[in-house]
């Protein structure tokens, strides 16, 4: 297919849609290369909206490690508003990457970043606008490879049909690897098609492909085994990761976007992984082990971001920013280093039992003072023993004492509801948490001007969590709770007007959860849910819980189950999990021992600091923990 660009098609368009800025490209530090001077190009999509994606860490990083190599390109699409989708159908303007406005279709590779199950949808809109089969099958050697990473293709089998492949684990090496593969694939042209390339990539251990395994039913709708049906191809496909972070320092050079984004800001990520064992938490068991950054390496990627792009503020990226080992060093460091030019510093949300006043006040130097956010998870002592958040109420009534103490006025909490074994009691006790808290502000400021904010999620069980067994809270049950609580805090006449109470209904919880855990006979609801218009499923706007439902309806019965099975209904240990062929190197029976010590209400220490606790990760991925401290400072880089 002709690389030329749509431009010119596009340009027409973009006065009849909404926020046309996000589509036109030239950020600062994207790049363009000449496209006869690659062998290998990529389109790397994330399946958002340009105010999500641009900032996304993932896809910035892969775009950057691919753009450095000799020979290889790579560009960046997102998901168009549905005012331009209809105009492109119209126009025949196909699916367009923002930095050269080339076709989606003309790449060698379609790689998509899945941080969330919800953008499945938009990933076909994609793929139908690029001209695109929406299935692998019928697919041909012209079309794309569709590539799926991020952290929901550590469970592809929903969208198996669509895909081509998928990647676990860390994608810097990965993207480089199958590069390599592809580039000779190319250079000896193109032996065996489609086939034959997929097949030298899934031979590496490391990249799996749906298609070259069939899926066995037992009569009840459980899964009976997943077996390759080729030869060389693996049993189990491993996750890729990255060691030293210090050899991989990127972004370089982070895009600064030309629309407004949900984070206007530089961020590095100063470590990746996490084992403080939450047992809801996905993302902290499919990264780990945990790997630093050195202090010095986060100082070079700060002062040349910084330099790159000129943003004033730096956020500290990890699940557990304030765990580093050397985080009072490294804030004190950037605070005095930006002093004059009044960088600010933030961490996302901050651990309890990690958070001082010193780091605090460091980190809001230079910067304005906003509220502070922390994550109980669990409203009773008894759901956060379920839940291994190992946070006393003592702990947080303390922490926000201090808070308030020095001179902050407002504190965001963030829990959960529909965790297992939770009744009405532990989601009421997060009103009677608030109230402590603000009696508390109240007492130790002296001012009436405390605010609280409580802001509740729905609990979705995660695949490679031990939760991955657990029933879901239906969401009218889910929704019955949160009335509860509601109810609960705006009738208390002395603290109710300052607690704020922000929740999401349980309703794309269910549709969230069916994805997360669901297998193949899912990607048929999917399909049946964008056929019949469905887009931007993480938009409240745009979501339709009822169009889901109905399309679960019209497709599920015939395979013998239904939503139910997929999301209220608790698994047993026998039971072959969706995910079980796709190796994050954690063991299961480990998983499912925490899942035992869950239900007896048993918390599990972080193995940073103990004796290992044999999750399975360190020894089958021939990885280990990297931590601090390694006893260097971050100096000044000049002396003022």
């Amino acid at each position: 297919m002709s690389a030329e660009s749509v431009f010119p098609q596009l340009e027409a368009l973009l006065p009849h849609v909404q926020k046309p800025i996000q589509y036109v490209g030239g950020e600062l530090n994207s790049t363009v290369k000449p496209w006869e001077s690659c062998d290998v190009r990529w389109c790397l999509m994330y399946p958002d909206a340009y105010e999500v994606g641009l900032p996304n860490q993932g896809v910035m990083i892969l775009y950057e490690v691919l753009n450095e190599r000799e020979g290889v390109l790579a560009e960046r699409t997102y998901s168009v508003w549905p005012d331009l989708e209809a105009l492109m159908r119209e126009h025949k303007v196909p699916q367009f990457t923002v930095d050269a406005h080339r076709p989606v279709k003309a790449f060698d590779v379609f790689g998509l970043s899945f941080s969330t199950e919800l953008g499945y949808t938009n990933m076909l809109t994609a793929l139908d606008l690029a001209g695109i089969p929406l299935e692998s099958k019928d697919r041909t050697i012209d079309d794309p490879i569709v590539l799926a990473g991020g952290h929901a293709a550590f469970n592809p089998e929903p969208i198996a049909d669509f895909i081509d492949c998928a990647v676990i684990g860390d994608g810097e090496q990965a993207v480089l690897e199958i590069t390599d593969i592809v580039r000779a694939w190319k250079a000896e042209g193109r032996p065996g098609g489609r086939e034959e390339l997929l097949l030298r990539l899934s031979k590496t251990g490391g990249v799996y492909v749906p298609g070259f395994y069939d899926v066995e039913y037992l009569e009840d709708g459980r899964i009976a085994r997943v077996v390759p049906n080729r030869s060389g191809v693996p049993w189990r496909v491993s996750k890729h990761t990255v060691m030293d972070l210090d050899e991989w320092p990127y972004p370089k050079q982070p895009l600064v976007p030309l629309a407004e984004t949900v984070h206007e800001r530089m961020s590095v990520e100063i470590f990746r992984g996490c084992t403080r064992g939450c047992r809801f938490c996905q993302a902290g068991m499919i990264t780990r082990p945990v790997r630093e950054r050195s202090i010095t390496g986060i100082g070079e990627m700060v002062e040349s971001g910084l330099k790159a792009t000129g943003f004033e503020e730096v956020g500290l990226l990890s699940l557990s920013s304030a765990d580093h080992t050397e985080i009072g060093d490294i804030a004190k460091g950037l605070a005095d280093r930006y002093t004059e030019d009044k960088i600010g510093l933030s961490l996302p949300s901050t651990r309890v039992d990690a958070f001082n006043v010193d780091l605090a006040n460091e980190l809001t130097r230079n910067g304005r003072r906003s509220g502070l956010t922390f994550a109980p998870e669990g409203g009773s002592e008894r759901m956060r023993k379920v839940i291994n958040k190992m946070v006393s109420e003592e702990d947080l009534i303390r922490t926000v004492s201090t808070a308030y103490g020095n001179g902050w006025r407002q504190v965001k909490l963030y829990f959960m509801c529909g965790l297992p074994t939770e009744t009405d009691e532990d989601v009421l006790q997060i009103g009677d948490m608030a109230v402590k808290v603000i009696a508390e502000g109240r007492k130790v400021s002296g001012q009436n001007d405390i605010r609280c904010t409580v802001s509740i999620g729905g609990f979705v069980p995660k695949p490679h969590t031990p939760f991955q067994w657990a029933p879901q809270l239906s969401a009218e049950e889910t929704d019955a709770r949160l009335e509860k609580l509601r109810d609960k805090i705006r009738g208390d006449k002395k603290y109710g007007r300052s607690i704020g109470f922000r929740y999401h209904d349980g309703k794309p919880g269910i549709v969230e959860g069916l994805l997360s855990r669901g297998d193949r006979r899912v990607g048929a609801v999917i399909r049946e849910v964008y056929e019949s218009g469905g887009r931007f499923d993480g938009w409240r706007e745009h979501f339709s819980y009822d169009l889901w439902m109905k399309s679960a309806e019209r497709t599920l019965p015939e395979q013998g189950v239904d939503v139910a099975w997929y999301t209220t209904r608790e698994r047993t240990y026998e039971e072959v999990l969706p995910w079980d062929h796709l190796d994050s190197g954690l063991d299961k029976d480990w998983l499912w021992e925490d899942w035992q010590d869950a239900l007896d209400e048993t918390e599990v220490e972080d193995c940073r600091w103990t004796p290992c606790f044999d999750c399975g990760v360190c020894p089958q991925m021939d990885t280990s923990i990297q931590i601090g401290p390694t006893g260097k400072k971050l100096l000044p880089l000049s002396v003022k």
